[in-house]
């Protein structure tokens, strides 16, 4: 614990210290976050708000909850704000007031004919100060420094030279698009995190507050609890299936991974291993349908495609993803001999249904809502509210109520689906047991507000950056530059997205770094390659969550090590050891499509048997163990053939290849080397 403060107290990318208000501090930000909450809600499924206003007062509001609740730095005080504190939250509340009495005028302006006012400049120079604070705050120097250097290059690219030079542009047209436009930062990225993304964490955040993140782990502990590595095991079920509706790798790793790094570590597990599991399985929520994260939204709407296809392109890759972590926790615990859990300590697999089982419907739920061609937003709003029904209806009447509520979503139209559920609760009210009253309801609303500071913090930073690059043109640019760097190879220049996006997102949240690599290279992979919308920016989102993990910047490993005492760094390097397949497989499925359900049953089915199989043959050499130590040279014809399965060109060598080392390996006469590295004497058998 120790050294993990120390670490971060000295590197460049950590972030404000979160507080915890108590007294009337904490009645006022609880009474914000609820207004704000109802307002999301509000939007979402009754009142009908303009975008520009709809972004404008959602940021406001979490700008005047962020600078209370986010310290300046990572040494602040956290019982109390400071008065600069309450100036800049302050400041952000009558921003907001301002935006709120003028968004009538400012919606119905057009640049150049109705140029800003002085309190216009004003409060734009304010919210963009207060953009860049909050984003330092909430997401550390990384992403902070990356916003800097495009609006910089907004003023002064018209000295450059060569193919990146700009023309002049004026302050008051670059503050007029950064502020009051939709392409800054009240622009797209904004819009969803108050929208998809507030709506899904608001989901999240009732599973949790209603026992669901019990139930999915105890439901894991049963399944896996009595295997070799069983805890491990049970991290990577659990942390999947709550990352499935939380999207959120950091809230995930606090979640489950307060539960199941403690037993590992109680059960001889080395800290360094614990947390990396956890965060490795944590990670993949953000890949992994229905919710996914923050980013599979931007890139709905970024895109065009809707949510529902992409979260069924979605499901392969994701399982091939938890897959190759479980299979790696299998080898690396039967190679160090790691235990099972107690056998009194594992729950019954019939009683935790019985006790927890209709946790599942919301997720039947979002899923046939999906499927019904529900918007994102509903879908959420129909998720939260069959949790709560879960929650608060006991005994027969509860499971009748709840087949009732999900029925609506099949005969009925979007309101009276919502009107039926609300009703549901409203007889639910009548009875004595519950889990979920008016308290809880306060609470929870709160804590979705609370929770979203960092996204809204770095969504808006994401469209100072996409405003600018619309005004400097400057995403044609780069993606000529790296047209011409790899002479529209297609490999090459896949390897050379895939680094980028990891560079660029070191020090961001997934969302920005998303933003960033589909504003400049997802032309180049669409328009100049040929490559389909779906494939080429599934392809970047699986990078820019890479980037998440990958040291020297990974946030879900700096949750861990705190919970696991051991160097975030090493957690955070062994992590990306076990998120291998998340590395592989986006090259899979641009050469192998049907990995992302696209082409015919007999294509799609192909792609998968190929897939598993190189998993399994990765994850074997990077662990190097079955039935005993494996030398290096199979390992390395194991991961060559692996990575064969995944390139579409053949791979009934890359079989045949490991086909014919395992029969060399296994056979009566191969000499399995000992601990010590020699091989055993002929006599030794």
């Amino acid at each position: 614990m120790a050294f993990s403060r120390v670490f971060r107290a000295h590197t460049w990318f950590s972030v404000g210290v979160r507080r915890r208000p108590t007294g009337l501090l904490a009645v006022f930000i609880t009474a914000v976050g609820v207004v704000l909450s109802i307002y999301v809600i509000g939007a979402a499924t009754y009142f009908v708000i303009q975008p520009w206003t709809l972004g404008a007062l959602f940021f406001s509001g979490m700008m005047t909850i962020g600078f209370l609740t986010v310290g300046a730095f990572d040494h602040s005080d956290t019982s109390a704000p400071a008065l600069v504190d309450w100036a800049l939250s302050l400041l952000s509340l009558v921003s907001g007031v301002y935006f709120a009495f003028n968004a009538g005028i400012i919606e119905q302006r057009i640049w150049p004919l109705d140029p800003l006012t002085d309190w216009d400049m004003f409060f734009g120079s304010v919210v963009f100060v207060l953009t860049i604070e909050l984003t330092r705050r909430s997401t550390g120097l990384g992403l902070t420094v990356v916003a800097l250097l495009f609006v910089a290059y907004n003023f002064f690219g018209h000295l450059l030279g060569g193919v990146l030079q700009h023309g002049y542009i004026p302050f008051e047209h670059i503050l007029d698009k950064l502020v009051y436009t939709t392409d800054g930062v009240f622009g797209l990225p904004i819009r969803v995190a108050a929208t998809y993304a507030f709506l899904f964490v608001l989901f999240g955040t009732t599973l949790q507050a209603t026992g669901g993140g019990d139930f999915f782990f105890n439901i894991s502990s049963a399944i896996s609890g009595r295997q070799p590595g069983g805890p491990a095991k049970i991290a990577v079920i659990s942390s999947g299936l709550y990352g499935m509706v939380s999207g959120s790798p950091t809230s995930d790793v606090v979640t489950t991974g307060s539960i199941t790094i403690p037993i590992m570590r109680r059960l001889g597990y080395p800290r360094t291993l614990a947390g990396a599991v956890e965060v490795a399985a944590s990670t993949g929520g953000s890949l992994l349908p229905p919710v996914m994260g923050s980013a599979a939204f931007i890139m709905a709407d970024y895109t065009g495609i809707d949510y529902s296809d992409i979260a069924i392109a979605a499901i392969i890759p994701a399982l091939l993803y938890y897959l190759c972590i479980y299979a790696q926790v299998h080898f690396r615990s039967l190679k160090l001999g790691l235990r099972s859990i107690r056998e009194e300590d594992i729950p019954r697999v019939l009683p935790t249904l019985k006790e927890g089982g209709l946790f599942i419907v919301p997720l039947v739920v979002l899923t046939v809502a999906l499927l019904n061609g529900y918007t994102p937003t509903m879908v959420a709003v129909f998720g939260t509210l069959t949790v709560l029904v879960v929650a608060m209806l006991r005994g027969k009447i509860r499971l009748l109520v709840v087949m009732i509520v999900v029925g609506l979503f099949w005969y009925t139209t979007t309101m009276w689906a919502v009107f039926g559920t609300l009703v549901s609760l409203l007889v639910a009210m009548a009875f004595r047991q519950t889990r979920f009253g008016p308290k809880t309801m306060v609470h929870v609303l709160s804590e979705t507000a609370f929770r979203m500071v960092p996204v809204a913090g770095a969504v808006a930073a994401a469209g100072l950056i996409i405003g600018g690059i619309t005004m400097t043109g400057l995403a044609g640019k780069f993606a000529h530059v790296i047209y011409q760097l790899t002479e529209a190879r297609l490999f090459l220049t896949l390897l050379l997205a895939a680094a980028l996006t990891i560079i660029l997102g070191l020090g961001m949240p997934t969302p920005s770094a998303y933003i960033l690599a589909a504003a400049l290279m997802g032309s180049l992979l669409v328009d100049r390659l040929g490559l389909p919308m779906l494939a080429a920016h599934m392809f970047l989102l699986y990078y820019a969550v890479m980037s998440a993990i990958t040291p020297p910047v990974a946030v879900a490993a700096y949750a861990a090590s705190s919970i696991a005492e051991a160097n975030p760094l090493a957690i955070a390097g062994m992590a990306v050891k076990f998120s291998l397949a998340a590395f592989i497989v986006p090259f899979g499925f641009i050469y192998t499509p049907g990995l992302l359900v696209m082409g015919s049953w007999i294509e799609v089915l192909s792609a998968v048997v190929t897939a598993v199989a190189g998993v399994l043959m990765l994850a074997l050499a990077v662990e190097g163990f079955w039935k005993g130590a494996l030398p290096w040279p199979p390992r390395v014809v194991l991961a060559v053939a692996g990575l064969v399965m995944f390139s579409g060109w053949y791979p009934a060598i890359g079989a045949a290849i490991v086909a014919v080392i395992v029969v060399v390996v296994f056979s009566p006469g191969f000499r399995q080397p000992r601990s010590g590295g020699a091989a055993a004497a002929p006599d030794g058998e």
